[in-house]
């Protein structure tokens, strides 16, 4: 109960800053603002060990951040290098990486120090009792649930799992389209949520006669929801999670960041349905790279509520 009161609090401290800044005016930017590194929380392992989790929030809508590991990308205590991402995907990016510590870890601190755009920012982690989370927290907040909310299916949803289809290792040729299969399975919960046609023409129409003249005091609207929503729905996409270069994948893939605009190819977007999925499990694509370099791509299978990650690392060459 503590933890949950905790986190409620927070999400109305977030609610209520979102209305002030609002209110005052606030912007936001397709590009030239930094990230902030996030601790998640701690989950606990069946061997006694300890999981953080950490997150990040780019403020840009478009532009990508690239901060190899090093003096402005790292961990302490320990290897500055304990599997963070050097790309940092646009807005909120939840429950992104794990770092595996020991039983025995008591109350130090990891801090993650990411420095972008001349802003350094830091997040530490701890075995804090009011920041430990499991799966009900996880679907909480990235918003499959309502806040406080679950009930026995959700509680018994397991993550869905994602294994590439051949070598973890390969190397392609820049311009050369390098196929991607992924093989996913899930236990089919949460069941999709998805919108009515009736209920989509009405949001269409809502939208289309939207009247730019009598905006409303941001101030005065009630909000729905103290959390973002996310259709729930199995998916999966791929995604760049280290390397410098422009990345084309065919087809376009499902955003695994929290675009909330309506008509974009996220879960967080208002009308969006989750694709068909493959009888098989298999799904394919391609990726073709701009420059040479090493890649790290991570396929995120995701139900709507938990994920399940794999890795593939590609070297580019000329």
């Amino acid at each position: 109960m503590i933890v949950k009161a905790r986190r409620f609090g927070i999400a109305l401290v977030a609610l209520a800053l979102t209305v002030t800044s609002h209110s005052a005016g606030a912007q936001s930017y397709s590009s030239g603002q930094n990230a902030s590194p996030a601790f998640e929380g701690w989950e606990l392992n069946a061997d006694g060990s300890f999981n953080f989790l950490f997150g990040y929030m780019n403020r840009n809508w478009e532009e990508e951040l690239n901060v190899p590991v090093g003096p402005a990308n790292n961990l302490t205590p320990g290897d500055p290098d304990q599997g963070q991402p050097t790309r940092f995907l646009p807005r909120r990016n939840r429950f992104v990486f794990r770092v595996r510590v020991p039983k025995d870890w008591g109350e130090k601190e990891l801090i993650w120090t990411l420095t972008t755009k001349g802003k350094t920012e830091k997040a530490f982690a701890s075995l804090r009792q009011d920041y430990f989370i499991d799966d009900v927290v996880m679907a909480s907040e990235t918003g499959a649930l309502g806040a406080g909310t679950s009930s026995p299916e959700v509680r018994a949803n397991t993550r869905p799992v994602v294994k590439i289809d051949g070598d973890k290792k390969r190397t392609v040729k820049v311009g050369e389209a390098l196929p991607l299969v992924a093989l996913v399975s899930d236990d089919g919960v949460p069941k999709p949520r998805t919108t009515s046609a009736a209920a989509t023409a009405r949001a269409l129409a809502a939208l289309a006669n939207a009247s730019p003249s009598t905006p409303r005091n941001p101030t005065l609207i009630p909000p729905s929801r103290i959390t973002v929503n996310k259709r729930t729905g199995l998916h999966m996409a791929w995604f760049v999670y280290r390397g410098e270069g422009a990345v084309r994948f065919e087809p376009m893939q499902v955003k695994v960041w929290e675009d909330t605009r309506a008509g974009a190819n996220s879960p967080w977007a208002p009308l969006w349905t989750p694709p068909p999925v493959p009888k098989d499990g298999k799904h394919s694509a391609t990726v073709t790279f701009t420059a040479p370099g090493v890649y790290v791509l991570h396929v995120r299978a995701d139900d709507g509520a938990l994920v399940g990650d794999d890795e593939l690392t590609v070297t580019v060459t000329k």
